[in-house]
């Protein structure tokens, strides 16, 4: 299968300390969905604003449909569309006319704009709603309009940053359904997302950055995989005594147990007979546990065993990598 994306090596910095990528590298299958999933200021945005010919890379390289974003940006522009996090759609205009303008901006005759702008409004379940100033749109029409608009110019690759960031369930389903049929009709898609759920269904391959660096990929199974076949969850009635439990178990598993709320959670590769194990080990330490269960391995799970938190925890190692130490944060 043929590449649509393929990044080298790519790094940026910016002033003199803070590295927002640091020698990242991936590829990207046509007729794919492709995702880079991480927390905010782990670099995912600065990927895309250097595919998508916004920012230059200090060093490496990045290719869409074989041409090399830096040497050929005027007609790299003209092979992808790009919906950021912020709709890029005028509220003041109906959904109508925000699409007739961005496709005569794509040199579309009057005509041809007005036929593609029906199309997408039928495409994107939004033609009821044509008339309607954009400012009436509840959050998931917008950016179903938003998506709809990066499509005017019918590109083979679309980049998503953070589509569905603040969309109620409803409206998120709707816009993966949308995404799910791009891809059937062909199109490549690379998404960021903070969303696990998002990546775990939409995407074929993942690349997880974590401060500028791809820390793990692979299909969403491989991941899973590679962390343990069943997670034991182990429910206390005080997190008070969660070191104990962690200190306990640490030897149960590849990986170490981790305290999500009043919950201690290890990662096993033979799920019942390390639940025996666990039993008598809580046990003998006099620790009778409120809850206890097995489950299959999670995307969050992933992240949270390669980076010891979890995508949506903000802290002091939320920001990109400087130079020498750590920096301020950037996405």
């Amino acid at each position: 299968m043929t590449d649509a994306i393929v990044v080298e090596g790519l790094t940026k910095t910016f002033g003199h300390e803070v590295r927002a990528l640091d020698g990242v590298s991936f590829s990207v299958a046509a007729g794919t969905v492709f995702g880079l999933l991480g927390p905010n200021g782990s670099g995912k945005t600065t990927i895309v604003r250097i595919l998508t010919t916004i920012l230059h890379q200090d060093a490496g390289v990045a290719r869409l449909l074989g041409y090399d974003v830096a040497t050929y940006p005027d007609y790299v522009r003209t092979l992808f569309g790009l919906a950021g996090q912020y709709a890029a759609v005028d509220e003041n205009l109906t959904g109508k006319e925000n699409l007739f303008m961005v496709s005569r901006l794509n040199h579309l005759s009057r005509t041809q704009a007005r036929d593609r702008a029906t199309e997408l409004l039928h495409q994107f379940q939004l033609f009821e709603a044509r008339d309607r100033p954009l400012k009436t749109y509840s959050g998931g029409m917008r950016r179903r309009l938003d998506v709809a608009a990066a499509l005017v110019a019918r590109p083979k690759v679309l980049f998503l940053d953070e589509p569905t960031t603040g969309l109620d369930p409803q409206s998120r389903n709707g816009l993966w359904e949308v995404i799910e049929g791009l891809v059937e009709g062909g199109t490549t898609v690379l998404l960021t997302t903070q969303y696990l759920e998002e990546a775990d269904r939409l995407a074929n391959d993942i690349a997880v950055i974590d401060h500028g660096r791809v820390i793990a990929s692979g299909t969403p199974q491989e991941l899973k995989a590679n962390l343990g076949a069943t997670v034991l969850e182990i429910g206390l009635a005080d997190a008070s005594i969660a070191a104990k439990v962690i200190e306990l178990l640490s030897t149960l598993g590849s990986h170490t147990p981790h305290l999500v709320g009043n919950s201690v959670e290890v990662t096993v590769d033979e799920g019942p007979t390390m639940a025996m194990t666990a039993l008598r080990q809580l046990d003998d330490a006099g620790i009778t546990p409120t809850a206890f269960t097995l489950r299959e391995p999670s995307l969050d799970d992933v992240f949270l065993a390669l980076t010891g938190r979890q995508t949506d925890e903000v802290s002091t190692e939320d920001v990109v990598t400087p130079a020498k130490g750590r920096g301020s944060k950037t996405r």
